[in-house]
Parts: C-alpha cells; sequence; structure tokens
C-alpha cells in the first residue's frame, strides 16, 4: 500500500464523523469468537436504562470491542497490509466505533431530560440558598413560605 493510501485510511478511521451513517456490522469476530453485535447493541438500547446485571456484560463488550479495534487498526497503522485489506480493516472498526459510541451513550440522558433535571437542581440550590439569607432556614427540612 502506498504512504498516502494508508494515510487515507488512518484518517478516515479517526475521523470525528466517521461513524455518521456507518452500519453496525450484523456479526464480527472479537478474540476468534463470532459475536452478533448488531443484535447485541440493538437489545440493550431497546430498554430505557441497562439493569445492573447488564452492565458489566455491557462494559466487557466495549473493553473487547476497543481491543478489537485496536489490533485491526494496527496491520494499517504498521503497513502490514494491501490497500484492498486496509479497506475492508477500516470498514470494520468504523463499524466497531459506531457499536462503541451506541453503547456509550446508553446511560446518558435525552437532553431534554437533563435539562428538566439541571433546572430542578438549580432551583433548590436558590431556595437553599434563599433560606440562609434571609435566616428561614428550618431545622426539620420543612418547606418555608416567603
Amino acid at each position: 500500500m502506498k504512504e498516502y493510501e494508508r494515510k487515507g485510511l488512518l484518517e478516515r478511521v479517526n475521523r470525528e464523523a466517521a461513524t455518521v451513517g456507518a452500519e453496525i456490522p450484523e456479526e464480527i469476530e472479537v478474540q476468534g469468537e463470532p459475536i452478533e453485535l448488531r443484535s447485541f447493541v440493538f437489545e440493550i438500547k431497546r430498554r430505557d436504562s441497562v439493569p445492573q446485571g447488564e452492565r458489566d456484560r455491557v462494559e466487557r463488550a466495549k473493553r473487547n470491542l476497543r481491543r478489537e479495534r485496536l489490533e485491526r487498526l494496527e496491520p494499517i497503522e504498521e503497513n502490514e497490509v494491501s490497500y484492498d485489506e486496509g479497506e475492508a480493516l477500516a470498514a470494520s472498526i468504523i463499524g466497531i466505533d459506531r457499536a462503541l459510541d451506541a453503547l456509550e451513550g446508553l446511560d446518558a440522558p435525552d437532553p431534554e431530560t437533563e435539562a428538566k433535571r439541571q433546572e430542578t437542581a438549580d432551583r433548590k440550590r436558590w431556595m437553599s440558598f434563599l433560606k440562609k439569607a434571609l435566616g428561614h432556614e428550618e431545622a426539620g427540612g420543612g418547606r418555608t413560605r416567603f
């Protein structure tokens, strides 16, 4: 593979928006073991939240996917493959990145929920400040009307 081709592949897999429009591979071999990656990601994402027992499984899958990504990237970085093999590796790396993006975003709340949570927290801090400033803080933690 020519140097400019290698650099192009590396730029492609490391591009911030590389996963936009990319599909999660149906099946992928990770450390010699075939994994039905797409169905795993969709199964996990289908739930509103990930149960504690599943979190360990998801974290293990993310570690294995990151490791596999590095193993697939190395032959491109070291120029040990042909351009066609590099293309196939790059496409699989982008698919792995797409799956990782989906799995990383599981615990993040949607923006609307996060905004409401932040607004509630701000309101509580403001009320606490006002109570202290006006000397109306109660020991029992009950509500004080102004």
